[in-house]
């Protein structure tokens, strides 16, 4: 059965929103939502998402991101995979962490970028998780008044030029925020049972042109318009000048480090839509979980590695993926 696609084009605003499987917490204590952080981290600098706001709740999380290379499914598909990879070998636990997908709705920048930021900003007042927003420290809401400093991924200037065109921008931000009254229209468009995919006008809704996004295309179907594996193998090992033989070789004993081999399967899997057990099976692994390890271990080496960042958006490239 199809379900609604996401709608997806450059330079979009999103409101990303998921929430715990039966709304238990996903986030226990600080270590879990520095983690959390650190991944979207990870997102920003390999699929190049913005990110505008954030507020991390206790079974809940909500995102404003900005997406200019159009590729919305991707970072997200990166951020909750790998987080509950992580929470789960944390917890010493298995399967889905979140309820299901992610809801993304589409937001007209103009009319409701800084309004929605509000909207974000104010859950954990909303929630009574304190009494005052200064004492919560895990949204951007400090940041954005000046009282703790912005992690470097966070983009508050777009914010803060709808808030005013003068210097100190944080006073007037925080001044801003003084008045807990949401945007009517705001309220108006959360407060519905089912919410519409796109926050706007008409006039910004008949822009998108909707009608182009009306279905998910079948996972088959999206696989068909993907390279295949070992084309994405051929492309590493040229990138890494190593042999197609030499990528497909399972190496084993300790030290044996063959990164090539990581970043290929990495690639089939976060940007070819494959799935574990077929790329296990092209990599002549008995199980799929030799490919988990070896996606976790180059999402971990692309935090210390820009080089290998560059090498994997070169290849990602040539493959159009």
């Amino acid at each position: 059965m199809s379900r609604p696609q996401r709608i997806e084009f450059e330079n979009a605003y999103y409101h990303v929103m998921n929430r715990g499987a039966g709304r238990c917490d996903i986030f226990h204590d600080v270590l879990d939502r520095e983690q959390f952080l650190s991944i979207v981290y990870d997102a920003h600098k390999q699929f190049g998402i913005e990110i505008h706001a954030y507020c991390l709740m206790d079974n809940h999380y909500h995102l404003l991101i900005k997406t200019p290379r159009a590729n919305l499914g991707r970072a997200m598909r990166h951020i909750n995979g790998v987080y509950t990879q992580r929470y789960n070998r944390k917890n010493n636990t298995d399967g889905p962490l979140f309820r299901g997908r992610y809801k993304a709705i589409v937001v007209d920048s103009d009319a409701y970028l800084l309004h929605l930021s509000k909207y974000i900003h104010l859950n954990p007042l909303s929630a009574k998780l304190v009494e005052v927003l200064e004492e919560y420290s895990w949204s951007s809401y400090n940041a954005y008044i000046g009282k703790s400093i912005p992690p470097n991924w966070l983009n508050q200037s777009e914010i803060y030029d709808q808030v005013t065109s003068f210097s100190n921008k944080a006073e007037h931000y925080r001044l801003f925020m003084s008045d807990l009254e949401v945007n009517e229209s705001l309220i108006e468009f959360y407060s519905k049972q089912r919410l519409s995919p796109v926050l706007g006008d008409d006039l910004f809704i008949s822009k998108l042109d909707l009608h182009n996004f009306s279905e998910e295309n079948p996972r088959q179907d999206r696989l068909s318009k993907s390279p295949t594996i070992m084309a994405i193998v051929t492309e590493t090992a040229i990138e890494f000048g190593k042999s197609i033989d030499a990528l497909l070789s399972l190496q084993k004993g300790r030290g044996r480090k063959n990164m090539p081999r990581k970043v290929a399967m990495y690639i089939a899997q976060k940007f070819g839509d494959y799935r574990l057990k077929e790329i296990a099976v092209v990599f002549g692994l008995s199980h799929y979980g030799g490919v988990a390890h070896a996606v976790s271990c180059v999402v971990d080496a692309l935090k210390l590695d820009e080089n290998l960042l560059g090498k994997i958006n070169a290849i990602t490239n040539r493959l159009g993926l």
